[in-house]
């Protein structure tokens, strides 16, 4: 299967741009200006809600969706300690092992940045007796600045306040033998996928059969799908390109596409299914089908609302969902691979 090294390009490129849910307008901007600079006319939307609309008109008044979310886990201030040190309030499903001792930046109303880092309540095993047994919950744990702030006014000279957003580092690493590491694979490694869909259906002057639109949200996280401002575009199938969970008990793995039969909302359109999985059998694309018993998806939420549409979810498998995720270069292949297929042969 021939590597699309433009997914490992643009994937770096948007997970270094901080996007927890609610603070996206930057990395909106970031997939705007990609898109633009394919150098085609395509029609982009903005909606209220913050997410982006991307349509290639096709010879049907019918649509294609496929949906990804820029969105993220992260956090937001919720208090400034006498001390200086901040509480947060996690935004997402948030694992507090997954981030302790891992830096964040601070983004405050006035556009200023600082550094920091997530700590425990008791984080030295020298000084605190409950060091390794202090539960980690959001409740004991804090962010420690990195600026000299010795009181709640010293942080509040700064600019900070409640309601600022913070973001983690996702330290993103990828090796010689194709493995991606990096937070927030969930999602930006289907938003990767899906950009370059575009890319590809743009150089080759594809003109498809039904109507291709790109939801890009930005508000998954927190449970709102990205149905909003599409009933009048006349979906017929919705299929929300997200992660593969990876685990003891799974199917998926890091080198095929995962394609979800059930998650927590219910089974999935079982005629979808199958011919996704046909799809991937005639074209020898290494795949999956496996069930989520913890997952949501856009999918899921647009079967929610007042849409008449097959969907599914599919998507790269990721180890470590919701702490420091993995993929392998194979898996975003075969994921982009069985969308082009899919997107030609309909």
């Amino acid at each position: 299967m021939k590597k699309n090294k433009y997914i490992i390009e643009v994937l770096k490129k948007i997970i270094n741009v901080p996007s927890p849910t609610g603070y996206t307008d930057n990395v909106i901007k970031t997939v705007e200006e990609e898109i633009l600079s394919f150098g085609a006319d395509i029609e982009m939307r903005k909606l209220a809600k913050g997410a982006l609309l991307v349509k290639i008109k096709g010879k049907k008044d019918e649509s294609l969706l496929f949906s990804s979310h820029l969105d993220t886990l992260g956090a937001m201030v919720k208090e400034i300690k006498s001390d200086g040190k901040l509480i947060f309030t996690p935004i997402g499903g948030i694992l507090m092992t997954a981030v302790e001792c891992e830096n964040v930046l601070i983004h405050t109303v006035d556009g200023k940045t600082y550094s920091g880092v997530i700590v425990s309540k008791s984080q030295s095993v020298h000084v605190y007796d409950d060091a390794d047994t202090l539960k980690r919950e959001a409740k004991n744990m804090e962010i420690r600045l990195d600026e000299k702030v010795f009181s709640k006014e010293d942080v509040e000279k700064l600019g900070i306040s409640v309601g600022d957003f913070v973001s983690f580092a996702p330290r993103f690493e990828i090796t010689e033998s194709g493995f991606v590491k990096t937070r927030f694979l969930d999602d930006k490694a289907s938003v990767a996928i899906l950009l370059a869909l575009i890319k590809e259906l743009v150089s080759i002057k594809f003109t498809p059969n039904y109507s291709l639109l790109f939801y890009f949200n930005t508000t998954e996280e927190v449970g709102a799908g990205s149905a909003n401002g599409l009933l009048s575009e006349n979906v017929k199938d919705f299929i929300a390109v997200d992660m593969g969970a990876v685990g003891a008990g799974q199917e998926s793995d890091e080198y095929t596409v995962s394609i979800c039969a059930k998650d927590s909302s219910g089974p999935y359109d079982f005629s979808l299914r199958k011919e996704l999985v046909n799809l991937a059998k005639k074209h020898n694309i290494p795949y999956k089908v496996d069930i989520y018993p913890h997952y949501g998806s856009d999918a899921s939420g647009a079967r929610r609302t007042l849409m008449d549409v097959r969907a599914i979810v599919l998507g790269p498998g990721v180890e470590s969902s919701h702490a420091y995720e993995r993929t392998h270069e194979d898996s975003l292949n075969a994921t982009f691979e069985l969308l082009y297929k899919y997107i030609l042969e309909k």
